[in-house]
């Protein structure tokens, strides 16, 4: 969840990177193992049993000591930083400066449909929607995190660099089903959070909410956003986790998935994804509230 700016905010741009960007490394190192889960159950295609879920999860370290099991979560963590470090810096300036873009120009537009209350909160899912959509130029970062822990071998000893200079657009395969899921998603996501706020709890502005306001919205938010996006989730991760020369459309992901599977697996790994929703957003965001400040001193 991005932090929300009052438009008096006296911190820099430089001030505003150097804090979202630090609490994207501090998120990544506590969060990356737990990200890696969900994405190999997300793509595990056979029945999951809780016998089967060692092999699946560690796969070739499901028998080695707790140790490796543990580091062998960490698969791709140079991609998933370069994503998640730019992801984040994207999203803590991106939401606040689209809803000061439509505020500026469709506040008498949103006041008018849904009223002054309605329409305050509807700018914010609105803007939060845009910078998700907007997110689809970061989808090769991504597409390299996911085949790392999931599809090492589609790498075959080739680094980043010639990675990008061999298959190019092939990276941005799925893009079309990145920007359906992190529309709604995005939209959920601040939506319910200022839902949340202003029915809930009663803050009006935003701006000044405690943090324990700040952590009961952000859970609220992003629930709704990780449950309404985990169908197209599921298929964008199959989508991406192919070697790189196979391509293989969404559709028939999504009728080998309902064949296959049943329509229950478009929600796999949905649960450990929720169980660390809370503890992630809480983490980042009130990081990220106290280094921009802090930053903001100095630059």
């Amino acid at each position: 969840m991005s932090p929300p700016t009052s438009g008096k905010s006296k911190e820099s741009g430089t001030a505003r990177i150097l804090g979202s960007g630090a609490s994207g490394v501090a998120e990544l190192l506590v969060f990356h193992p737990v990200d890696t889960v969900a994405k190999r159950l997300m793509s595990n295609k056979a029945k999951v049993s809780f016998s089967a879920l060692s092999p699946i999860v560690f796969r070739d370290y499901a028998t080695a000591s707790l140790p490796k099991k543990l580091l062998s979560l960490f698969p791709g963590l140079g991609y998933a930083a370069g994503y998640k470090i730019s992801q984040r810096i994207y999203k803590f300036g991106g939401q606040p400066w689209f809803n000061e873009i439509i505020t500026r120009h469709y506040k008498d537009d949103f006041t008018r449909v849904f009223g002054e209350r309605k329409g305050k909160m509807m700018m914010q899912a609105t803007a939060g929607s845009l910078t998700g959509i907007g997110e689809v130029v970061l989808l090769p970062l991504d597409a390299l995190k996911i085949k790392r822990q999931v599809n090492p071998e589609a790498f075959r000893g080739r680094g980043v660099l010639r990675i990008f200079m061999e298959e190019g657009t092939t990276l941005y395969r799925g893009w079309g089903w990145t920007m359906a899921r992190n529309a709604p998603g995005s939209f959920a996501l601040f939506g319910a959070s200022a839902v949340t706020k202003e029915y809930a709890l009663g803050v009006t502005d935003y701006s000044k909410a405690t943090w324990t306001q700040n952590f009961i919205a952000s859970i609220a938010g992003a629930v709704a956003s990780i449950t309404i996006a985990a169908p197209l989730d599921t298929v964008k991760t199959r989508i991406q986790n192919a070697n790189f020369e196979q391509k293989v459309p969404g559709l028939t992901v999504v009728r080998d998935l309902i064949r296959n599977e049943g329509p229950t697996a478009f929600f796999k790994g949905l649960t450990p994804k929720i169980l660390v929703v809370g503890p992630k957003l809480v983490f980042s965001y009130t990081l990220a509230q106290s280094l921009i400040p802090f930053f903001g001193k100095y630059v």
